[in-house]
């Protein structure tokens, strides 16, 4: 049974828009920041997500995209309590990053600590004018916990990380997406529509390329140049040999399927 027929906590709510489903976060109150019962809910659905779903967007409700860890459920936990914590965290959003359906994040408002994490484990991010990175742990004496340390760097480099978590410097939308962290720009009340016109597009292509690009690609750009080459091999021999792959060279070469174009780009 999908994670939508079953009973959801408050602070998500999943909605169908055709092929796509529409995770969204509900915590404006608290400014999206996540609780243990939204990171549970998050791993559920990326862990068995409906079958109708060929794409994700992941949204938030309210003016933010997350404010990060809800620091009111840290309490008195002790070292090995934060250990497991974290590591709750690190299944959540690998399910997210590593899962079978493509995931596009719609930021706005504070994308800041947990929330930046989360962001992160996205295959994609819109940045709404409003957004705003930040890391500011090293200044509430802690250090990130949910996959941070890892996914970040990736995106904007060690150094940029180092500089947000030293000073607490603050990106705006235009020099955080500049760095790496989003990867197209709209304004504001546009970041949700744009979202749905990408996923629309991604939940046309083929599955198993889709899977390719956000299973196969992350591994080989991390291997050796050797075996990333042999994984590239293994797989573009896996993806064209589906018939849903012959069917669409067919279509290309018989002049049925649209040629890409410098209007593409406009």
């Amino acid at each position: 049974m999908s994670l939508v027929k079953q009973e959801l906590p408050p602070s998500v709510a999943v909605e169908q828009r055709d092929q796509i489903a529409v995770v969204t976060l509900d915590r404006a109150h608290k400014r999206n920041a996540l609780d243990d019962p939204t990171i549970r809910a998050l791993s559920a659905f990326f862990e068995a997500p409906p079958e109708w779903a060929k794409a994700v967007v992941l949204a938030a409700s309210g003016e933010h995209f997350s404010a990060g860890l809800d620091l009111s459920v840290l309490g008195n936990r002790d070292a090995v309590g934060g250990l497991h914590h974290s590591r709750t965290w690190h299944e959540a959003f690998r399910r997210i990053e590593s899962g079978a359906l493509p995931v596009i994040a719609v930021l706005k408002g504070a994308v800041v600590g947990g929330g930046l994490e989360l962001a992160a484990a996205a295959h994609l991010r819109v940045a709404e004018d409003s957004t705003f990175f930040a890391l500011p742990e090293g200044q509430r004496g802690l250090f990130v916990g949910g996959g941070g340390s890892v996914r970040i760097p990736r995106l904007i480099g060690t150094h940029r990380m180092t500089d947000m978590m030293l000073t607490g410097r603050v990106l705006g939308a235009d020099e955080g997406a500049a760095a790496g962290l989003a990867n197209y720009r709209v304004g504001d009340g546009e970041g949700l529509d744009k979202a749905l016109e990408l996923a629309g597009k991604i939940a046309e292509n083929s599955p198993v390329t889709n899977y390719a690009i956000i299973q196969a690609l992350p591994r080989i750009a991390e291997a050796s140049p050797e075996v990333g080459l042999l994984m590239e091999s293994l797989m573009a021999a896996v993806a064209q040999s589906s018939q849903e792959a012959k069917d669409r060279m067919n279509a290309f070469l018989e002049g049925r399927a649209a040629k890409v174009d410098a209007e593409a780009a406009r």
